[in-house]
């Protein structure tokens, strides 16, 4: 009996590499990294700061190509590929949460949530209901037409989670998601992004300082000199 091919990871990366140039001087941040996500895995990423966390996350959104290895998303070599898949891989296939919400003020929480969409060429209607599905599985569907100014810091970062997953993303990808947090609203915005791992098979992969915050992830990764120490 033939068996099935096992599905390819979300994300992988293998033997990552990167050197920053800071005048004269070259300062390896990573070396040699290896990583792979599966389908609904929530992964944390600690370490102190200047240990390349975020570098690793921007390499893994295809925004910094490394100076060595391979990033694979589902199977295909993102830096193999052009500026233009890239890009599209962005909208169509990653989220993005930092410290800051980074909501328009001007706007609803759900036409917030909606923007990128619009502006990926989605019909407003289409785009408003996606919207208010991901507000729903943040918890804030009752709030949806409410304005950043009138929510609370963490209620605004769900928002930003809402935005990050809307039309069913398969990797959000979140640095310092409660950094600018009180311990309640930030221990909710986690257990938010662990949630939508469980329940939707989204993976996420998300840096923190926070340790208490990183136990709650499926996996944690720690960087240290460049390196990954389990």
């Amino acid at each position: 009996m033939s068996q099935s091919t096992p599905a390819a990871p979300i994300l992988e990366l293998r033997g990552i590499g990167h050197t920053f140039t800071d005048g004269r001087a070259k300062r390896a941040v990573l070396k040699d990294i290896d990583l792979r996500l599966e389908p609904g895995e929530f992964v944390a990423i600690t370490g102190p700061s200047g240990a390349g966390k975020t570098t690793l996350l921007r390499i893994a959104a295809g925004l910094l190509a490394p100076n060595a290895g391979t990033v694979k998303f589902r199977g295909t070599d993102v830096y193999a590929q052009g500026e233009r898949f890239r890009a599209r891989l962005r909208r169509r296939e990653l989220g993005f949460v930092f410290q800051e919400h980074n909501l328009l003020e001007v706007l609803s929480a759900v036409e917030n949530v909606s923007l990128p969409l619009e502006l990926d060429g989605m019909p407003s209607k289409r785009a408003a209901a996606l919207a208010h599905t991901a507000l729903n599985r943040v918890g804030l569907g009752e709030q949806a037409h409410a304005f950043p100014e009138q929510m609370s810091g963490g209620e605004r970062q769900r928002v930003a989670i809402a935005r990050a997953i809307v039309g069913d993303k398969s990797l959000v990808l979140a640095d310092e998601p409660t950094g600018a947090l009180d311990s309640i609203n930030g221990a909710h915005v986690v257990s938010t992004i662990e949630e939508l791992c469980r329940e939707t098979g989204t993976t996420a992969l998300m840096v923190t300082h926070n340790e208490e915050h990183a136990k709650r992830a499926s996996r944690t990764v720690h960087i240290a000199d460049g390196v990954i120490w389990t």
